[in-house]
């Protein structure tokens, strides 16, 4: 996984890592979630990739497009 640059410092994502169909992120907590075309469709998982590679919304892209609609959650 890559460090979440967090460009304004706001952010409650630590970590993410970008795949072909699908985007892992860990969260201050420990927990982390994957998300794929499956379960968040290929529009919200491009989008997130974008986000995540800038460093900048993805927290905020998460919480209001696809909290729930993560494939699993791992502690």
């Amino acid at each position: 996984m890559q460090r979440y640059s967090d460009i304004d410092r706001d952010s409650g994502v630590v970590e993410y890592e970008n795949g072909d169909d699908c985007v892992i992120v860990r969260f201050s907590d420990g927990a982390t979630y994957l998300y794929n075309y499956s379960s968040a469709g290929s529009y919200h998982i491009e989008n997130m990739k974008k986000l995540a590679d800038r460093g900048n919304g993805l927290n905020a892209y998460i919480n209001e497009h696809v909290a729930k609609r993560y494939a699993r959650r791992e502690r």
